[in-house]
């Protein structure tokens, strides 16, 4: 091969692993850059699948200001091993329970919590809640609104 051919073939190799690591870089950045609704999701996620239950009190229910991005708190305490823990949780991803928030202040509620860092604890997500829904409440009525006798 000469000199000249030789070197076209390794400009070109060059080149190909230079765009094969551009590209392996941008899918790592990428996956490092995720959106925070994301992280949160993911967050009840994995709160959902490993995380203990326990009781806790809903004490208030916080919507943000005026003018910024719509956000809906839900303010709740519980205890874990003599420590009380308050903490609140954005609801605004979940309607059915942002949409019952109102009535669930003072009401008793079941929360699932990270055992190891028990400040980590939902208590809603997508595939589980732990606050009576206004829905299941109404589900035990009948058309006129009397309460249903269980059997």
């Amino acid at each position: 091969m000469i000199p000249s051919a030789r070197l076209a073939v390794f400009l070109t190799i060059g080149g190909a692993l230079a765009l094969v690591g551009a590209g392996a870089w941008a899918l790592l950045e990428r996956g490092r850059h995720k959106d925070p609704k994301e992280i949160e999701r993911l967050r009840r996620q994995d709160l959902n699948r490993r995380g203990r239950i326990s009781a806790a009190h809903i004490l208030d229910m916080v919507d943000s200001e005026p003018g910024k991005p719509a956000a809906r708190l839900l303010v709740y305490a519980y205890e874990v091993a003599g420590v009380t823990y308050e903490v609140a949780q954005d609801i605004t991803a979940l309607p059915a329970v942002a949409a019952a928030a109102p009535q669930l202040l003072g009401q008793v509620a079941s929360i699932k919590y990270d055992p190891r860092r028990p400040t980590n604890s939902i208590i809603a997500c997508e595939g589980w809640c732990g606050v009576p829904l206004a829905e299941s409440r109404s589900s035990a009525l009948d058309p006129s609104g009397e309460a249903l006798e269980e059997p």
